[in-house]
């Protein structure tokens, strides 16, 4: 069941500063993530894998290691950090697309890429299919990748993940905003 926290902290931070690569948006905190504090915590959650086989960090990172992501100049977020649970558990109001669209006109990585179908439709309207969108959001290039959810396992493709981090790779510094 979806949770509303009692106060008005996060689920899960913002792991957000300028200068990122990178932004990754979920759709929210999974049950074991709020429990554990941790992006991805969950041990079938194909997230931290698929970003060391993919070539976006150095070596495989444990959840509890998100906080180095910005070294490597990644960010994480969700669409409703106030809520966690099942993607079908979420209230209809869960998802805060301004508030999304601010942190990235502020920050303004390079790119951002959202880790699910759902979390695409969400924030980039029902014309959101899975690799780079043709038209950006607040700004800069987008992707929406298949979930890396254990859940998710029959839209499961690497090859749309490494094709965000082939297009990470190819952007030169300083594309910033």
């Amino acid at each position: 069941m979806a949770i509303r926290l009692a106060t008005e902290a996060f689920v899960l931070p913002d792991l957000l500063q300028p200068g990122l690569r990178l932004v990754i948006c979920g759709t929210a905190a999974g049950t074991r993530s709020a429990r554990e504090r941790t992006y991805y915590a969950h041990p079938g959650n194909m997230f931290w894998r698929t970003l060391f086989a993919v070539g976006l960090t150095p070596r495989l990172l444990a959840p509890s290691e998100y906080p180095s992501l910005p070294g490597f100049g990644i960010g994480l977020t969700d669409l409703s950090k106030f809520h966690y649970g099942n993607d079908a558990e979420l209230p209809v109001d869960a998802f805060d697309v301004a508030a999304l669209r601010s942190k990235i006109e502020h920050y303004a990585p390079r790119v951002i890429a959202f880790t699910s179908k759902h979390a695409g439709l969400s924030a980039l309207g029902k014309g959101a299919t899975y690799g780079l969108q043709p038209v950006p959001f607040a700004g800069i290039p987008a992707f929406v990748l298949p979930s890396p959810s254990g859940q998710a396992r029959r839209s499961w493709d690497i090859r749309v993940w490494q094709a965000l981090a082939d297009f990470v790779a190819a952007q030169p510094p300083g594309t910033e905003r």
